[in-house]
């Protein structure tokens, strides 16, 4: 077996370009990947059990105090949002239809991004209910900036899954039959 060629100092010379080897970018980008996975993952269950304790008619109203959509859609939309929000966090954690998902999310994350926006313009003043139910706030006690920075922050796994959607310990690597990241 012969060894790899080193460089005077005795290190292994790196490969040549067009040898077939992998860069380390390369080779990182699936854990980058199932740590984009992790991320996403947590934040959907973290924001999605608490919810699920709630009444529908409690959810409703959270989403009807944005005051964007009529009620009837509003109480529809705030009685599903946990159910939702858990299905992405279990098909993430699971690794199955990743970019879909990261897609889906990132969609959801704009959504809610612009209803945060849209109350700080409308000079509307209530707790975004992120990890619960929309309250009532002080005139001057939002933290829409924020909300929106923290939202903003959530996107960035999601446009990493939508790009780079392979990672270890995935549903995806073994249903498409790629059995060297299903076991990494």
């Amino acid at each position: 077996m012969a060894s790899a060629a080193r460089t005077t100092s005795g290190r292994p010379r790196p490969p040549a370009a067009g040898t077939g080897e992998p860069s380390a970018w390369l080779r990182s980008q699936p854990w980058i990947s199932l740590v984009a996975r992790a991320g996403l993952a947590a934040m959907w269950l973290y924001y999605s059990l608490p919810k699920l304790s709630y009444s529908s008619d409690a959810l409703g109203l959270a989403v009807r105090q944005y005051q964007i959509l009529p009620a009837g859609p509003a109480n529809a939309f705030g009685t599903v949002q946990p159910f939702v929000e858990l299905a992405l966090g279990l098909l993430i954690v699971l690794g199955l239809g990743t970019r879909l998902v990261a897609l889906l999310s990132a969609l959801l994350l704009l959504v809610y991004i612009g209803g945060i926006i849209s109350l700080g313009a409308r000079g509307i003043a209530i707790n975004c209910g992120c990890g619960g139910i929309a309250s009532k706030a002080l005139a001057g006690h939002t933290r829409y900036t924020l909300d929106v920075l923290r939202d903003v922050g959530y996107l960035v796994p999601a446009a990493w899954l939508i790009w780079r959607p392979r990672s270890p310990l995935s549903l995806d690597a073994a249903v498409s039959g790629d059995a060297e990241t299903a076991a990494a």
